[in-house]
């Protein structure tokens, strides 16, 4: 067997890096003999980081979203002298930096990705996207399509065996980043007359001081502040979403997304509701393991009530969903 060497350029996109290479295909890679890891090349790093490249001739390369510029600027000078280059993109970083929708600094940041893509792309062999819009989007010859893996714990259901109350509420539970603000705006309305409507119900939304402030000063609503990737994981692991919410706006940006928030869900133990379209509707089976609702805030009000006035069915559902996931494993 070839002893191969896979090394991971990282600009601190951990997300991407943990969820489609370091900790779904590295595995693979160790367990068949082959070295893999990740080197940080970001500020101060960089001069270890290429200490080590350097001395690895032959080495393949994985990169995510972005490089710095100088770390760009020195690959495309040696890229002669490394093996297979595969790029791996989760966003549509062009259609992000046009939204209007998104945070100003948010769009700046993706403009100045979407800027040095198509260096990114004249290096890899190999593109490897989080959904086949995305991949219809991308200008390169070997475009890969890759769903994101299943890389969290398996949660229990114990949270379910008691229908919704005033003394024991279900949670409904919003974990989208500031990207997401325009699809929560689209079902606050929802949010807010569920809240006011009932006295079972608690609502979590983690955007912290960033909530739309109609929904944060809602009774029983808690908007603990986002939390960084690891520390969200922890938190993953521990905390449990009875219904997971997961709206999306129809947008060019929106229309590259992956299922991730599906995994998302499953794995705080929740049943979702969904925007009925992609990326949603490749998963989610409604009323099998979910429920996709309509582009209308009403359906996600009635979606939303029915879970909650049929809490047997609701479990059943995210037994289901735990499981369609746990098929996803890494």
């Amino acid at each position: 067997m070839n002893r191969e060497r896979w090394l991971l350029l990282s600009d601190g996109a951990r997300p991407t890096e943990d969820i489609y290479f370091l900790e779904s295909v590295v595995p693979f890679l160790r367990s068949a003999g082959h070295d893999a890891g990740r080197l940080d090349v970001r500020g101060w790093r960089w001069r270890f980081a290429r200490w080590v490249l350097v001395r690895q001739p032959g080495a393949n390369l994985v990169l995510c979203r972005t490089l710095p510029a100088r770390v760009l600027s020195w690959l495309e000078r040696y890229r002669e002298a490394f093996g297979r280059v595969v790029y791996i993109i989760d966003d549509d970083l062009a259609a992000a930096a046009e939204d209007t929708t998104l945070p100003p600094a948010y769009r700046a940041r993706m403009a100045r990705a979407a800027e040095q893509q198509p260096r990114l792309l004249a290096l890899a062999d190999e593109v490897q996207v989080a959904s086949p819009q995305l991949a219809r989007r991308l200008q390169h010859d070997n475009v890969t399509v890759t769903p994101p893996p299943m890389i969290a714990p398996r949660p229990g259901l114990e949270h379910f065996a008691r229908k919704p109350s005033a003394e024991e509420p279900w949670r409904l539970g919003f974990y989208g980043t500031r990207a997401h603000l325009a699809d929560l705006e689209r079902i606050a309305p929802v949010l807010e007359a569920i809240q006011r409507k009932r006295d079972d119900t608690t609502l979590e939304l983690m955007l912290g001081e960033h909530a739309p402030a109609a929904l944060a000063c809602l009774p029983r609503t808690n908007c603990p502040p986002p939390l960084g990737w690891q520390k969200f994981r922890r938190y993953q692991a521990r905390q449990r979403v009875h219904i997971g919410l997961a709206p999306l706006c129809d947008t060019p940006f929106n229309r590259g997304k992956s299922f991730i928030k599906f995994l998302d869900i499953a794995a705080m133990g929740g049943v979702g509701v969904y925007a009925n379209c992609a990326p949603y509707t490749e998963v989610v089976e409604h009323g099998v393991n979910g429920l996709l609702a309509k582009d209308d805030p009403a359906d996600w009000q009635r979606c939303i009530e029915w879970l909650l006035d049929h809490p047997a069915r609701a479990r059943s559902m995210a037994a289901r969903a735990s499981a369609d996931a746990r098929a996803r494993e890494a």
